[in-house]
């Protein structure tokens, strides 16, 4: 509480319900317990009070704790540790924060009208970001590997704010706020930059380490990412002790799913390292987040039957007066009643107004604020705003030990925005401000500038030797120098010989697999390498003995923090089910939310930790860009490396499972994604060359990119690998020369058949029909129809820029050789294919199949034809654009 209540008996008596039936035996124990606490501390009075629940549930007496506490601090004051800088000069430095935030935001929409930006979010949570930055936030350095901060994606504008005054970013730049295309970086290669309007790594590569704009996937990745550095630690790759995730989020955030789904994997990982600080400004975009309830209490009995421990930062300094006067809990019992869109009202009204609706509705209460005048009611602070109370939230939290910590801390939406936006029902997108509220902004928080700066929302900047900037640069120092800041240094990671762990592959000579044993042979002889095995990250959701992955469990075993405390049914198996703590394999449970967070945790270590890693997500492929397609984009703003591997792909090779499992579309998505890498191979061979590349790209010559493989479960003849042909299975097509039997001696009838993935092996089936009935069929094997489509779009971008030699496509020099319509088969939707038709030989029908619509269940044969992608199917449609029947 912000001041302890002192107990009185009497006023127990008074206080006590009308339905009790015994008030004189409540109050004795009430007397006692308070005596037990006085005479034998908190300790003695927690084991008393956990004995009498046990002895409630024994009873049977059908009573359980409340997990909520009164709408009050749960750090007393006298339990305040003591503010530990110079809390006057905190309080100005957060005020030109505020000021060049808005600024900021206030000249783009002046300048253009059309930019948007945010001001509301940041000015309620200033001071909980100011208060990290001076005393809790460690950068990067040797001494220390530095903590990991995720930001409020709509208070960027703060975080721009302050690092002008550190001199990161110049004024220039602050006014090319969400102008990243006309900014001179951008057109001519040097001078002011553009800033992004949330948190993106892949556009500020140098700035921001999270991106945190898509709601609830900066929560979920925050717990994985906790996680992630206790398996590093665990596995003794690297140190990660006395380091901390952090993370501000906004309570109206907290209806997200990802933000809730893995609170218990925190709790049950005992995530110390992990501290949440939610904004609860009570606002969303539209209105209150719980306008007839109160946010606060739902979350605290969310956060704590989840087993968080929870920090109720709720009342400022301001308060504690007012609670150590109030003898008789008036101010408890009318918290109690207040729910969170009165709250939000009062935030929004004068002081006048709070004194009158607020303090006026219980005599007690008007006697409390009895000497206090308009004003001081207005300026009472809530937690959220006072520096002193925020600092000994988060000391708190940091020392904590044994579970995760949350902080709910209380603030008002657009604080100190005056008549503009505080508190009011339109804050949320409040951009523009006329000259009397850039005035009262200024005069609210002290600002030392003139009418004519206050009202053109001109930038301030101290000089570099006043004492503000020496306080701040000093604090900053302290904790290892300015943050965020986002670095790739790291070293590379030798790669094997592509023989030493795919030799069966490439050279298969006609043996029967499927491309999912082969993945899963390779990832197991990947990691037998004593240079690049240690850094392999394998990533399942539950589905590794369907994936034949089973084999791992003993060979590398399952991470578990806690070791393997019982003895598995399967201790005996050659493939029994091991769990232990330097365990390698990252078993996520069935939670694909949970699998693509812990993958983007591995994929981005190398700039997170300074240490490659190579992390190999595989999952059914339906479950993937469809089921977290979010997720994905956001790892790609974050420029991860590392595999995903879409497993069980393609609409018909799945067989039975039917519609739900059936993934006729995640190369679809994965092409919209510049910096994915997306293959469908159907042989060994050519998953071999891909998943070499992407190792040599990723680890070695350490590129930006990420990969997904799809991969079947069903088995046939895996061909060598043509001499030569690696570089153009990179590319996304080679001619597969190795179906051929007898062709027909002369034929004007002539065809090229393009397949990839699981209808390759239909497609050759086609062609030797239709060489029986004398049509000439080429073959190519199409391992990426979206690398095919992005070589094609830069020679045609090359073309329209007015270049004279703007190049041929790829696979229009691969085609060259041939005459006849094109025919192209694949077990996905015809959009698929259809990306390449621009890029074709001039003159030559195209005709693409694939299998659109609804899945089904049945064998693979019924489904070929069902869709239209059986041989038989590829055949009649040879025929058909040939010409003939």
């Amino acid at each position: 509480m912000n001041a302890p209540i002192p107990f009185d008996p009497l006023r127990a008596l008074i206080d006590m319900p009308l339905h009790d039936p015994d008030p004189v035996e409540t109050a004795e124990w009430r007397a006692a317990f308070v005596a037990l606490a006085d005479a034998h501390g908190p300790e003695r009075a927690r084991w008393m009070l956990d004995e009498l629940a046990r002895l409630a549930r024994a009873q049977r007496i059908g009573w359980e704790p409340d997990l909520s506490t009164p709408y009050v601090n749960s750090i007393a004051v006298d339990a305040q540790p003591a503010f530990p800088g110079d809390l006057a000069m905190e309080e100005r430095l957060a005020s030109l924060m505020r000021w060049n935030a808005l600024a900021m935001v206030v000249r783009a929409n002046q300048a253009y009208g059309e930019l948007g930006g945010h001001i509301a979010s940041y000015a309620s949570a200033a001071d909980l970001f100011e208060t990290g930055f001076n005393h809790f936030f460690h950068a990067r350095t040797d001494a220390h590997r530095g903590d990991l901060v995720f930001f409020q994606p709509h208070s960027a504008p703060g975080v721009y704010a302050r690092a002008f005054l550190e001199g990161r970013l110049g004024e220039e730049d602050l006014r090319h706020y969400r102008q990243e295309l006309t900014a001179p970086a951008f057109t001519e290669g040097q001078g002011a930059r553009g800033l992004s309007s949330y948190p993106h790594p892949y556009l500020m590569p140098d700035f921001w380490q999270f991106p945190t704009g898509s709601m609830g996937i900066g929560p979920i990745s925050s717990i994985y990412h906790a996680r992630f550095m206790r398996y590093l630690t665990h596995r003794n790759l690297l140190d990660c002790e006395g380091r901390k995730v952090w993370g501000v989020f906004g309570d109206g955030e907290m209806d997200e799913p990802e933000s809730m789904s893995a609170l218990t994997l925190a709790a049950r990982e005992r995530l110390d390292n992990l501290v949440w600080v939610v904004n609860c400004n009570l606002q969303r975009l539209d209105g209150p987040v719980r306008g007839n309830g109160r946010i606060i209490d739902e979350l605290e009995k969310l956060f704590a039957g989840a087993g968080w421990n929870v920090i109720k930062l709720v009342w400022g300094s301001d308060w504690d007066g007012l609670f150590a006067r109030d003898l008789t809990g008036a101010l408890v019992r009318a918290f109690s009643n207040t729910v969170d869109g009165q709250m939000q009202t009062f935030a929004a009204k004068d002081g006048r107004y709070n004194r009158d609706t607020f303090f006026g509705q219980d005599p007690e209460l008007a006697r409390l604020a009895e000497g206090m005048t308009d004003e001081q009611i207005d300026h009472l602070k809530r937690g959220g705003h006072d520096l002193v109370k925020i600092h000994a939230a988060y000391a708190a939290a940091a020392a904590h030990r044994g579970r995760p910590t949350v902080i709910l801390a209380h603030t008002k939406k657009g604080y100190g925005m005056g008549s503009a936006g505080q508190g009011k029902m339109t804050t949320h997108s409040q951009k523009k401000f006329d000259d009397t509220d850039l005035i009262a902004f200024r005069d609210r928080f002290k600002l030392p500038l003139t009418d004519e700066q206050a009202t053109t929302a001109a930038f301030y900047k101290p000089a570099d030797d006043s004492a503000e900037m020496r306080y701040l640069l000093a604090k900053r120092a302290a904790l290892g120098g300015s943050m965020p800041r986002r670095v790739t240094d790291c070293d590379t990671v030798a790669k094997p010989d592509i023989g030493a762990y795919a030799q069966f592959a490439v050279a298969a000579a006609g043996k029967e697999m499927s491309t999912t044993m082969a993945f899963v042979r390779m990832l197991g002889n990947l990691m037998k390498d004593k240079v690049l095995g240690p850094r392999v990250v394998p990533i399942v959701a539950d589905e590794a003995r369907t994936f034949g992955m089973a084999n791992l469990f003993k060979q590398v075993g399952i991470y578990s923090s806690v070791g393997q405390r019982y003895a598995p049914e399967d201790i005996g198996s050659v493939l029994s089910y091991r769990e232990a703590t330097d365990g390698q394999i990252l078993e996520e449970g069935i939670s694909e939310a949970g699998a693509i967070a812990s993958w983007t945790a591995a994929a981005t270590s190398y700039s997170v930790h300074g240490l490659a890693m190579l992390p190999f997500y595989i999952y059914y492929s339906m479950f993937g860009f469809q089921r977290v397609g979010d997720q994905i984009w956001a790892a790609a703003d974050q420029r991860p490396r590392g595999f995903l591997l879409g497993a069980t792909s393609g609409r018909t090779t799945l067989g039975g499972e039917g519609l739900q499992h059936q993934d006729g579309s995640s190369h679809l998505i994965a092409a919209t994604i510049p910096n994915c890498k997306a293959y469908d191979p159907a042989f060994a061979g050519e998953m071999a060359v891909i998943v070499d590349a992407g190792i040599r790209e990723m680890m070695v010559e350490q590129k930006d990119v990420f990969y997904y493989v799809t991969l079947m479960n069903e088995n046939y003849a895996q061909p060598d690998l043509p001499a030569g042909a690696e570089a153009d299975v990179l590319r996304g097509c080679y001619r597969f020369d190795g179906w051929k039997g007898a062709q027909p001696a002369s034929t004007e009838a002539k065809v090229t058949l393009l397949g990839s993935g699981a209808i390759l092996t239909e497609v050759v089936k086609a062609a030797q029909m239709l060489a029986e009935e004398g049509i000439a069929a080429e073959v190519f094997s199409v391992t990426s129809w979206s690398e095919l489509a992005r070589d094609g779009r830069v020679c045609e971008q090359r073309a329209l820029a007015g270049e004279a030699e703007p190049g041929a496509p790829f696979i229009a020099r691969q085609l060259a050789g041939g005459s006849g319509p094109i025919i192209a088969a694949t077990d996905y939707v015809r959009s698929v294919p259809e990306s390449v038709r621009a890029f074709l030989p001039q003159g030559r029908r195209f005709l693409t199949l694939g299998t659109d619509g609804f899945g089904r269940s049945d064998t693979r044969a019924a489904l070929r034809q069902f869709f239209g992608v059986d041989a038989q199917s590829i055949v009649r449609a040879a025929r058909h654009a040939l010409g003939s029947r």
